[in-house]
């Protein structure tokens, strides 16, 4: 029961509570409890609910699953209830870095690195050779990533973007008609805005902002990440509506002399 006592000792130093407390609300002895924590002591079936009605935390994930090799945003998410034996779904362990402070960094995956991110993904050594940078605005308390985009099938986003995407553990709460950051087995890395199907038809609908390019279907085995769309960075300023006007403007005056001109060949 090694991951066991670590992990109810990890997550009671995280809700700062003594064994005294902690007892208390378990309605236990200190001693029972301390000789959980110290290995000298196995849980039985009813003290494990009981440790796992406490944390809001599946008894798979206390008994299966270090939660010390997490990263923080994990952690923070299944302390949040969002435990992915609760929600059903596969466990995914989440590759990532911190800095000097020991706070997570935000990931650069350039348009060069993306061939090699569909394959080192879940590699420690490809992940830590990434550059790294901060957004003081975003959230320390969730797992944040930043991708280049290519081809104009997101416009007005241009080509060339970094699109920052906050990591979804529980694929059921994707969000229809939202973007998102997919990783997928065949097309690497795409930028789409979503319909969510995975419950009844078990896939996504995934369309471009760019009404040029047909929506498609993506069955939700070949997804390997998930990441919501919080910002994007970008060199390029948008074009203003006034410039777009006056490109309509051109090209309807243009429509209408070559009209006039068929018209008049017409009479002859």
């Amino acid at each position: 029961m090694t991951i066991f006592s670590k992990n109810i000792k990890l997550l009671r130093n995280r809700r700062r509570s003594t064994q005294e407390e902690m007892a208390q609300q378990l309605q236990m002895k200190r001693s029972t409890l301390s000789g959980y924590e110290n290995e000298v002591a196995q849980p039985n079936m009813v003290a494990l609910v009981n440790f796992s009605n406490y944390f809001n935390v599946a008894i798979d994930s206390l008994i299966k699953i270090d939660l010390s090799n997490l990263p923080e945003s994990q952690i923070n998410q299944i302390e949040r209830g969002y435990d992915v034996y609760l929600k059903g779904s596969k466990l995914r362990v989440l590759v990532t870095t911190v800095n000097s402070d020991d706070e997570e960094n935000i990931e650069l995956v350039p348009e060069k690195a993306k061939a090699g991110y569909a394959n080192g993904f879940a590699d420690p050594e490809y992940i830590k050779v990434l550059p790294t940078f901060r957004l003081p605005f975003l959230s320390k308390q969730k797992k944040y990533r930043s991708f280049q985009i290519s081809g104009d099938s997101m416009l007005p986003i241009p080509d060339g973007a970094y699109v920052t995407g906050e990591f979804v553990q529980n694929w059921m709460h994707i969000k229809s008609k939202q973007a998102y950051i997919i990783l997928t087995l065949d097309d690497g890395i795409v930028f789409k805005v979503v319909e969510n199907k995975i419950k009844y038809a078990n896939k996504m609908i995934l369309h471009s902002l760019n009404p040029l390019f047909s929506p498609y279907d993506i069955e939700i085995q070949q997804v390997k990440e998930v990441w919501r769309f919080v910002n994007y960075i970008s060199n390029e300023i948008p074009e203003s509506n006034e410039m777009k006007t006056e490109v309509l403007t051109q090209s309807l005056k243009s429509l209408q002399n070559e009209v006039k001109l068929i018209q008049t060949k017409l009479s002859l």
